[in-house]
Formats: structure tokens, sequence, C-alpha cells
């Protein structure tokens, strides 16, 4: 049985639906996962999807991924632009890796441009709100279906 796919959301996004429903939507991140299961169940895939304010937990999830996943998808929201330690755990989990933001980052403060995660990512999908995160789901069973070799390798 396949392993599922962890997505895995950072500080603040517990706040999605409330926060700056302008720039986010008024979505909550409980329908964004009965969306993102829903999309993964189609696609014959499982989710764990988790949420948390904190970055040493955040390392520890990317961490267990390496064994307990195939995948991670990864909105680390503002961990993006501060997180050594996020990066150095997704380049050690060995598992591909989908950056996800809800907005597009390269339209907001040029802060934002910068990302510690791209470097182990092997795609970005930002702007698309919500919808976002089922893009990723589709991208990650694209990335899966690939010859092993090819799943587990860098595409850049």
């Amino acid at each position: 049985m396949p392993k599922p796919i962890f997505v895995l959301n950072g500080a603040n996004l517990n706040l999605i639906g409330v926060r700056e429903p302008a720039l986010y939507g008024t979505e909550t991140l409980d329908d964004i996962r009965r969306r993102t299961e829903a999309r993964a169940r189609a696609l014959g895939l499982a989710v764990d999807f988790r949420q948390s304010n904190i970055e040493g937990e955040l390392v520890n999830w990317i961490q267990e991924a390496r064994e307990q996943a195939d995948g991670i998808v990864l909105n680390a929201g503002a961990y993006t632009h501060t997180s050594v330690a996020i990066l150095d755990a997704l380049t050690a989990a060995g598992r591909p890796v989908i950056e996800l933001h809800l907005s597009n980052v390269f339209r907001r403060e040029p802060f934002r441009h910068t990302s510690y995660v791209t470097p182990a990512a092997h795609g970005l999908i930002c702007g698309f709100g919500p919808k976002g995160y089922e893009l990723a789901i589709e991208a990650m069973a694209d990335l899966l279906a690939r010859p092993a070799s090819g799943a587990a390798a860098k595409l850049g």
C-alpha cells in the first residue's frame, strides 16, 4: 500500500479564512483539507494533512516523512523566507517536495521573493488560492508515477 503524501502547513495557516480574506480567501484550512483529501482519493492517494505554528514541529514532521510518506507538499508560510532548518530537513528527507503558497509571493513584498524551500522542491505552485493544494496533489501524483529513479531525483 502506498504511503501518504504529507501536506504540511506552517505558521498562521490555521487562521486561513479569517486572516486577510481579501488576500487568502474565506475558505478555512479545514475546508482546504477536505478538498485536498478528496482530490487525493480521486487519484488513488492518501494525504496526511497537518499544520503547526512551531518551526521545530515542521522539521520533525519532515524528518518523519523520510520513512512514513511518499512525498511532501509544503506551505511553510513565513518560514519559507527564514528557515534554513526546514531546507536542511527537506534535503535530508529524500522525498519529492512541492512548495505551495496560496498567494502569488512574487506580487508581494520583496522579502517574500526569497524562499529557503525552493532549493529542495521539485516545483512551486503559488497564487491559485486553495485550488493550489489540489494542483499540488496532481503534480505529486505525476512525480510519484515516474520511474523510481525519477521521483526522488531533482528536476532542476
